[in-house]
């Protein structure tokens, strides 16, 4: 791609109950939703009409059924943010999808404001009942066995072919949690026991490539649902990452791929690297807090996870030697290339930077002062109390309130990310439509706006480029429009 690389994050989010009798956590997810305040449009669907998650980039559509939930159940499952994001609830989780962004910094403001929406209905729900219910929490796992999702989605040029995109990112996605895990006591889905390792997500990949994302993980998505033009683009759907609390793991892990998909989409020569066993390799690699050990390569050679970054380190420094370089891209080279050598030096000079460092220290300097060990409860109630997403309750932001965590973005970033949609994606028509327009508005999708334009009639504004709909194309236009007719009759023009 010539142009800016669109980019997304969805977080869901693990739910408890304070209260036994609210068992169902559909429910309780869409009480929990229902109390966010900051709503323009709080009757606007969900425009399910081109989504269709059956697609597989391997050249089949799955057996199955799409979701068309009804208006009124819509509405509960769906709220749409002034940001252009969503705010819904999938499966049995409250979950957040930013906005379409341009940059792995806006995805850290985006992702951020995110966690302080779901903060914001703990709190309003709270009030309106006179009772803390549910508490949540930013992780993957409950540590009862059960997994649940962040994902990651990149926009790309359909010619690049998704075997090629395979074979380039699955030994990235195996080695990458040495930056990005979230940390995690214990194993889980039966895999080897252990007492912590780095990433929450790697015990419940099954297999290498797959449609799947509840059961039967698969390390690279196949997916084929690009929420644009199907001919254009292909959306690249990572499943593969754990939901991080620290800033840093956020840019890197969402900049590095980035970076990558850079390459590929250039057609320059990517790493030759093949994992004799990724499955098992992934594991591998969230056991090694060392960062010693050596992963098998198809061939007989062997590297460690760290030696395996730095040859897309290097060949994405090569590329970039001459070729032109944002102020951002150049930032996370740097920052990748000295996560790499502290890790590989000694990971604890990463205890500011990186969830899994940070977690662990904490974890053992409770058990030295306490004289207990891994299985002490108090020890696996610290590893969920980490991913709190309130700010008074949360063990991340008391380490962030003592000043022991790096920040990526300033507080006011994350302030304006909460009602200001991105400036250089479709994003920004999509969020200036839901505030402006809020009383017109039947609802919105990635890739339209509906407009109640009276007498039974719905207008819909495809918005099939990513690309288009941004501020420079249509800040003017809709400051101009003071009604949805006179926006409709300027889009015919």
């Amino acid at each position: 791609m010539t142009t800016s690389r669109v980019l997304g994050t969805e977080t869901e989010f693990g739910i408890a109950s304070r209260d036994s009798s609210a068992a169902d956590p559909v429910a309780n997810s869409i009480a929990v939703i229902a109390h966010y305040s900051g709503l323009p449009a709080p009757l606007a669907v969900w425009d399910y009409e081109n989504e269709n998650p059956l697609l597989d980039a391997r050249g089949f559509e799955v057996p199955g059924e799409r979701e068309r939930p009804s208006p009124d159940y819509n509405r509960q499952l769906n709220k749409v943010l002034a940001n252009g994001g969503r705010l819904y609830v999938d499966g049995a989780h409250p979950e957040y999808s930013t906005p379409e962004c341009t940059s792995p910094r806006e995805i850290v403001a985006f992702e951020r404001t995110g966690v302080h929406i779901l903060a914001q209905c703990l709190e309003q729900m709270a009030h309106a009942t006179g009772r803390d219910s549910f508490v949540l929490y930013k992780n993957n796992s409950d540590g009862k066995g059960n997994s649940y999702g962040y994902h990651e989605s990149y926009l790309m040029s359909r010619t690049v072919p998704f075997d090629r995109i395979v074979k380039a990112v699955a030994p990235f996605l195996v080695t990458r949690p040495i930056f990005a895990g979230a940390g995690k006591v214990g194993a889980e889905n039966q895999a080897n026991p252990v007492d912590f390792q780095i990433s929450q997500r790697a015990d419940f990949f099954e297999c290498l490539v797959d449609l799947n994302t509840m059961v039967h993980r698969p390390i690279v998505n196949s997916r084929d649902e690009p929420h644009a033009e199907h001919a254009q683009y292909r959306r690249l759907h990572v499943i593969a990452g754990d939901a991080n609390m620290a800033e840093l793991p956020t840019y890197l892990k969402v900049g590095t791929l980035a970076i990558l998909l850079e390459l590929l989409d250039a057609g320059v020569e990517i790493p030759q690297i093949e994992l004799e066993d990724p499955v098992r390799g992934i594991k591998d690699v969230s056991r090694d807090l060392s960062m010693k050990a050596s992963l098998k390569l198809s061939g007989g050679r062997s590297m460690t996870a760290v030696a395996i970054q730095r040859a897309y380190l290097k060949a994405a420094m090569g590329y970039y030697a001459c070729h032109e370089i944002s102020q951002v891209t150049k930032d996370i080279l740097v920052r990748w290339e000295e996560v790499l050598d502290k890790l590989e030096q000694d990971p604890r000079l990463l205890v500011r930077e990186l969830d899994w460092v940070a977690k662990r220290q904490m974890m053992e300097s409770y058990m030295e002062r306490k004289g207990c060990g891994w299985n002490d409860p108090r020890v696996r109630l610290m590893d969920l109390q980490y991913h709190d997403v309130r700010p008074d309750k949360g063990l991340y932001f008391t380490l962030e309130r003592s000043h022991l965590m790096e920040r990526v973005v300033h507080e006011v970033e994350v302030a304006r990310a909460e009602f200001t949609p991105p400036s250089g994606t479709r994003a920004y028509f999509r969020g200036r439509c839901i505030s402006q327009f809020a009383k017109s508005l039947y609802g919105v999708s990635w890739t339209s706006v509906l407009f109640d334009v009276g007498n039974n009639q719905i207008k819909r504004v495809p918005l099939m480029d990513p690309l288009r709909g941004t501020a420079s194309l249509t800040s003017d236009l809709l400051d101009q429009a003071e009604t949805v007719d006179a926006l409709l009759e300027r889009l015919k023009a």
